[in-house]
């Protein structure tokens, strides 16, 4: 069962793969805010995995997230999400970002609970209106 105070956490390392740079999100060689936003999407979704049934899955619906400072390449990074709101399907984070220096990210993070095959036929139909 999906609770209030439900906790997660993914871990990485800085590397030349994951910074602005890499994202062409800036000129900098730092740790690039697009992924310390899917660390942070990577540490909810991991927490829920575990207690959905069968054939369930969650989708990303919103993120507000402030990136407080730089982490330099070869410094681990995690983030930690704290569950604070549970809406029927609706699930609302706390997230926060770290480095070995401190913190790095905090916001809030919003998933919705799907079921995986329609929500993937829903989306594949799309293809057909484009053509």
């Amino acid at each position: 069962m999906i609770s209030i105070g439900l906790n997660g956490r993914a871990d990485s390392i800085v590397t030349e793969a994951n910074t602005a740079t890499a994202a062409c999100s800036g000129a900098l060689p730092v740790y690039g805010t697009p992924f310390m936003i899917a660390l942070m999407e990577q540490a909810a979704f991991s927490s829920l995995e575990p207690h959905l049934a069968a054939g369930e899955s969650t989708v990303g619906t919103k993120l507000q997230v402030t990136h407080l400072a730089a982490t330099p390449i070869g410094m681990r990074v995690w983030a930690e999400c704290t569950v604070t709101e549970v809406e029927r399907k609706r699930i609302v984070f706390a997230v926060t970002a770290y480095d070995e220096a401190g913190k790095i990210g905090e916001g809030v993070h919003e998933r919705f609970i799907v079921r995986a095959e329609a929500f993937l036929e829903k989306t594949n139909a799309k293809l057909e209106g484009a053509k």
